[in-house]
């Protein structure tokens, strides 16, 4: 199908993902889901205009993915956009190492500290025995328990300001 002189012309895909810096992570509103990684793939129909935005959660299971989808959905059609689909999906499964450094920076505005780059290490679970202090910057930390407010997150203690904070896990 070609599109003529009053055909819609397709919304470009840097467009779409800049409306999604707009969409936060309910249970952090200082990350978008694009520096949180959890936004996987964003594609443009051509000639119908529909978008289709593929989500992968931090954890499975996690409780959030109902409201990322439907905040999505709506900050898309709220700019005109035709229809759009999401879709969650654990095909590609997510890692912390996905975070943007600017969604390393919103983790530490939201007073939590972000998970070391793991890159091609083996995952250990002496990634979880230290973490920066968000309050002091501090590394004189130690794991209280690996289990936070939620699954995504380590409970620590920093020792120089005498602080409990939570860690974004690595995963």
């Amino acid at each position: 199908m070609q599109n003529d002189a009053n055909s819609p012309q397709p919304i470009a895909k840097s467009q779409i993902l800049e409306w999604l810096q707009a969409v936060k992570d309910p249970e952090i509103p200082t990350i978008s889901l694009i520096d949180l990684g959890v936004v996987r793939g964003v594609e443009v129909d051509a000639v119908t205009g529909k978008v289709s935005v593929h989500l992968t959660p931090t954890f499975a299971g996690c409780p959030a993915m109902d409201y990322m989808k439907r905040d999505v959905e709506r900050t898309l059609l709220a700019h005109g956009v035709p229809a759009v689909e999401v879709e969650i999906s654990m095909r590609e499964a997510w890692t912390s190492d996905m975070l943007t450094e600017a969604g390393r920076q919103a983790l530490r505005q939201h007073k939590l500290s972000p998970p070391p780059v793991i890159g091609n290490q083996v995952f250990d679970l002496d990634f979880l025995e230290y973490a920066e202090c968000p309050n002091c910057h501090g590394n004189n930390t130690e794991l209280r328990t690996p289990f936070g407010a939620t699954l995504c997150r380590a409970v620590h203690y920093c020792h120089d300001c005498r602080q409990l904070f939570e860690q974004f896990k690595p995963v």
